[in-house]
């Protein structure tokens, strides 16, 4: 912003006689054998003695790839906002180095990619049936004709769902901060949404969750260090500038309507567009890198 692994209990093929205990071995009975006498314990052979198990050797830890990138960025943000060089080497350095490519950063996104594909679904489904219908689909009629803002807060737990994960958590302080930028861009009436807003929407929020991302992984606590007010708001709005750009070009590069996508195409959709974006995320930070 660990914990140890807890016993499981045993196996279904797991005996009942713990590993340690020596095993009881039955008397040789066969023909021309006379029955062992049990009280004499001469009748009764020596246990053999079960060997300990082999013990794993636990592995290393593994390194932390996120220190360059962190140092990076906590020297951006202790400039408030001015070492523009720091901004890019720490966001080119996290997703080549600390997330190891595009590919894997996408992965990294986790619940964010459910809630990207679902705000795209119902996105479509609002375009093509209505805001009544598509709200009625989830049995949320009753937020029909209500302010975006308050439909889209009352989507929430369809949306992003949170169980108390900080994944989860990530998805949905994005959404929230995607709620909260729809009036300022005029965005009031959900049946009056064009395609056009509506791909703003769906860019608003993979933008606010890859910064979500980003800031969890190297930026926890370090954009609150100036103590100039100004200077954070420099830092959030250059950073937020920054990523919204490469989710837009990304977007565009697609070639897609978002509204007529079929339901099976948006998995697909939103992975290949948190990839290009962070791959164009990338090349424009170590341009930056280099200034």
């Amino acid at each position: 912003m660990g914990t140890s692994g807890s016993y499981g209990g045993p196996s279904p093929g797991s005996s009942l006689v713990p590993t340690w205990v020596d095993p009881i071995l039955s008397p040789p009975v066969g023909p021309g054998l006379p029955p062992p006498d049990i009280a004499d314990p001469a009748a009764i052979p020596p246990a053999v003695p079960v060997p300990p198990p082999v013990r794993p050797v636990p592995q290393p830890a593994p390194l932390d790839n996120f220190t360059a990138p962190r140092t990076n960025f906590t020297r951006y943000a202790r400039s408030g906002g001015n070492d523009r060089t720091s901004l890019g080497r720490a966001i080119s350095g996290y997703v080549s180095g600390g997330v190891g490519g595009s590919r894997r950063a996408v992965q990294r996104m986790g619940s964010s990619r459910g809630t990207t594909a679902r705000l795209a679904n119902f996105l479509t489904s609002v375009s093509n049936q209505g805001a009544r219908e598509a709200l009625r689909s989830l049995n949320l009629e009753a937020l029909a004709g209500r302010p975006i803002e308050e439909i889209f807060l009352g989507l929430a737990d369809y949306i992003c769902p949170e169980s108390g994960t900080v994944d989860e958590g990530i998805a949905r302080d994005a959404f929230i901060e995607t709620v909260a930028e729809l009036a300022s861009l005029g965005m009031t009436d959900l049946d009056g949404l064009t395609p056009a807003q509506m791909q703003t929407v769906f860019e608003l929020y993979a933008a606010h969750a890859i910064e979500a991302r980003i800031c969890n992984d190297i930026g926890s606590k370090s954009i609150a260090l100036p103590a100039d007010v100004g200077a954070v708001e420099r830092i959030q709005a250059q950073l937020k500038d920054f990523i919204r750009r490469s989710v837009s070009d990304a977007v565009t590069q697609a070639r897609t309507d978002l509204t007529t996508l079929a339901p099976e195409r948006v998995n697909g959709f939103v992975d290949t567009i948190y990839q290009a974006a962070f791959d164009i995320l990338q090349t424009m930070a170590e341009g930056l890198a280099q200034t």
